[in-house]
């Protein structure tokens, strides 16, 4: 059994820091302590929870067992697990997952879910079916702290970070939804993780460190790193620290070759600009000619699509082992740009073969159910610190009224 380490507290009043706040007021007021959320914590936290309830720490691997590979949601269920210890389970703890305010499935297969979390707010999560793979697309946050223009979950302001095990849900519902419980080692419809959802995970980095070490930990959901990829519009200072800790695929929300040009499409790119960005790219752990970073790059139409531009940012990667992900830009309603012609995308996908990378051009995917890459959008809005304290006391008060 691996050890996952403790991450610092959650940032932006994210669920767990909003848990503890209502747990707290709950103490005060005479009621029980609310029940624990286990999915999303590290195994030396779990393995303290056991203690807590005055168990042997061994029963710890017990348990992670039935949360991660038997995916059990109820405790009786466990049946190895003694019925104490199930029942005092049942008493302290929860294993929850996201609820599902809806689900659409696209003509080519594509399946979008608007899932809602226990404090009201949405995200969403889209899997890609494809021959040789499935992709789950997961989100970090509710809404994004960051305004890229060209993408509609950048017209959403951030309503907060995703906790851990709000991120690990995401994953554990698919497999739900796709019946793959045990994990199953081979004929996995759900093979890849794609962290391109709504938010930058770069900014919510402790909580989805602690997910994908569950996700990729051998005892938890027995993900490969090399099978999960993080997609970061260009988080310098995090970038190094991701390589180091989590060790997964790293993707990169280019767009754009020169600093004015993703000043527009990229806003963050005032803070870390083209050359700090590439730099880290650079120094990005672990990157070699077989292990590439994948820099993303959205086609729109007169702003980044010329020749001229696609021998620029070929110059631009000429020392960094990078392959590029061309995507047609998805349209949305209000924005003010146009996905490039066809004919252009393929001159520039040839252009680049023509200078020694790998540029695919991306097939956009569950376009008629706004599932594509930049469609994402819920209708989650940021609440006001005294709502949300309103609605814990509510909330604490609850098994008064009952």
């Amino acid at each position: 059994m691996s050890t996952l380490p403790e991450t610092s507290a959650p940032m932006d009043g994210t669920a767990d820091a909003r848990a503890r706040e209502a747990q707290a007021m709950s103490e005060e007021s005479g009621h029980a302590p609310a029940p624990r959320e286990l999915i999303g914590l590290p195994y030396d936290a779990l393995e303290a929870a056991v203690i807590e309830l005055d168990e042997p720490k061994f029963r710890a691997k017990q348990l992670w067992h039935w949360l991660y590979h038997r995916g059990a949601t109820d405790f009786a269920e466990m049946s190895s697990l003694s019925k104490t210890f199930r029942e005092k389970l049942a008493q302290h703890a929860v294993v929850s997952r996201p609820g599902v305010s809806s689900h659409h499935v696209s003509t080519d297969g594509t399946q979008k879910w608007l899932l809602r979390f226990a404090d009201g707010n949405e995200a969403e999560m889209v899997f890609i079916p494809e021959e040789d793979r499935g992709t789950l697309c997961v989100s970090s946050q509710v809404g994004c702290t960051l305004t890229c223009s060209f993408c509609h979950t950048g017209t959403q302001r951030l309503v907060r970070n995703l906790s851990a095990g709000e991120v690990l849900g995401q994953i554990m519902l698919a497999r739900d939804t796709l019946g793959e419980w045990p994990s199953p080692k081979e004929g996995r419809r759900l093979t890849n993780i794609v962290m391109m959802g709504m938010g930058e995970p770069l900014y919510n980095y402790d909580n989805v460190a602690t997910a994908l070490k569950i996700a990729t930990d051998s005892h938890g959901l027995a993900f490969s790193r090399r099978r999960i990829t993080l997609s970061t519009s260009g988080v310098v200072p995090m970038m190094q620290r991701c390589g180091e800790e989590i060790g997964v695929n790293l993707a990169v929300s280019l767009h754009a070759t020169d600093d004015e040009t993703r000043n527009e499409l990229v806003p963050l790119n005032k803070k870390y600009p083209l050359k700090d960005l590439l730099e880290a790219c650079r120094t990005y752990p672990g990157v070699h000619n077989a292990r590439r970073i994948t820099f993303e790059y959205v086609m729109i139409d007169g702003v980044n699509d010329s020749l001229e531009e696609a021998e620029r940012l070929a110059e631009l990667l000429r020392d960094i082992p990078a392959k590029i992900n061309l995507i047609p830009f998805n349209p949305w309603p209000g924005t003010k740009y146009e996905c490039s012609s066809w004919e252009a995308i393929e001159a520039f996908s040839d252009r680049l073969a023509e200078l020694g990378y790998s540029a695919p051009v991306r097939t956009p995917r569950g376009r008629d159910i706004n599932a594509a890459c930049g469609q994402l959008k819920s209708d989650s809005q940021k609440k006001r610190r005294s709502q949300i304290l309103k609605e814990q006391r509510e909330q604490a008060a609850a098994p008064a009224s009952t």
